[in-house]
């Protein structure tokens, strides 16, 4: 546990605790949008940034200089732990993600590694190190990720983003034997690796999950993606942080993914916050559900959502419910107008700061 887990709004949040005022942070909140990020970025690929802990460090403290969360997240993707187990990935301009050799047939399986997370992703490890000592002494925590086992699985079958996970999908139905050795693996290496991360300094852990709920029917979710996930958050149930347990698209089975584990829900904009937060349980607290879209509108059309999303939580807090953590329901274009971010934190803090 942190030194500052009895003051961060953050880390209140998370345990249930009360706040000075709603704490917030943002997905995606180190990237495109910002200048610094795209002028180191200019010099160096995506797998440089993440592979050299100063620059990984730097821009993982970019938003927090800049605009004043109230968490950090280490900068990193959720795809190079597959490099790993044997997966040749590239981050191709234009095209994002690709993976070179994707899973084609149990055999390939059969061949993936799950190497120690200091063998493949020591660099993000150093970087959380170096995060740490710089906001240790300000009091601000930092959140360590991962991605969970189906996202992971679909990139590494379909060799890149899918519409349809056409291919992820008949894996899963015509060999099951494969996916349940090939998402085991994943467990195996994405425990263990948040675990290191906890390890070096970490304060919070999030896991995403952002592709199972525009794939799977409930059913499907349930039967191929459910244990897994359980079983990752029962391994990390150890590490004695906080853990949030986030999607997107899981509307329709929100009560399903929150069942499998972890000590905060995120939401994400599909249903109202206070809808979802009922359906999961409110004395669990929640994280999310401003769309990120609403970022790139002018100010009063923001404002109204964010006071939307703010009233929601009120609401469910007076109703004896636990705290929400404001943040979006996925990450920020790279799009967003930096004074919009800038404003949006101020006024998240200033609306709901707690007067004497």
């Amino acid at each position: 546990m942190t030194q500052f887990a009895d003051t961060s709004p953050f880390l209140r949040a998370c345990r249930g605790l009360t706040t000075d005022y709603t704490p917030i942070w943002l997905m995606r909140q180190a990237g495109r949008y910002m200048l610094e990020y795209r002028a180191i970025r200019a010099r160096h690929s995506m797998l440089e940034v993440i592979g050299t802990p100063e620059l990984a460090a730097e821009v993982t403290l970019q938003p927090i200089d800049a605009f004043g969360m109230d968490a950090a997240i280490i900068f990193s993707d959720i795809l190079p732990p597959l490099i790993g187990m044997g997966f040749h990935l590239e981050f191709a301009k234009g095209e994002g993600p690709i993976i070179h050799n994707p899973i084609l047939s149990p055999a390939d399986v059969d061949a993936l590694r799950t190497p120690p997370p200091e063998e493949n992703m020591g660099a993000t490890l150093d970087a959380i190190r170096l995060v740490v000592a710089e906001l240790t002494p300000r009091g601000i925590p930092l959140i360590g990720f991962a991605g969970a086992p189906f996202t992971l699985a679909s990139y590494a079958v379909e060799g890149g983003g899918s519409k349809t996970y056409s291919k992820t999908k008949a894996l899963m139905y015509t060999a099951p034997q494969a996916w349940d050795q090939f998402m085991r693996k994943l467990v195996t290496v994405q425990a263990e690796y948040l675990r290191q991360q906890v390890a070096a300094g970490a304060a919070a852990l999030q896991l995403f999950d952002s592709w199972a709920g525009l794939a799977l029917s409930g059913a499907d979710y349930v039967r191929y993606v459910q244990p897994y996930n359980t079983m990752l958050f029962a391994e990390l149930a150890s590490t004695g942080v906080p853990v949030i347990n986030f999607s997107t698209g899981t509307a329709v089975y929100l009560p399903e993914v929150a069942a499998c584990g972890g000590d905060i829900i995120g939401i994400d904009w599909r249903l109202p916050l206070d809808v979802a937060w009922q359906m999961v349980g409110i004395d669990k607290p929640a994280q999310g559900n401003l769309d990120p879209v609403a970022l790139l509108t002018d100010w009063p059309e923001l404002k109204t959502r964010v006071d939307d999303v703010l009233a929601r939580a009120a609401k469910v807090r007076a109703a004896g419910g636990a705290p929400h953590i404001f943040n979006l329901g996925h990450g920020i274009f790279p799009n967003t107008p930096v004074d919009n971010v800038r404003r949006l934190v101020e006024y998240v803090h200033e609306a709901t700061s707690v007067r004497p």
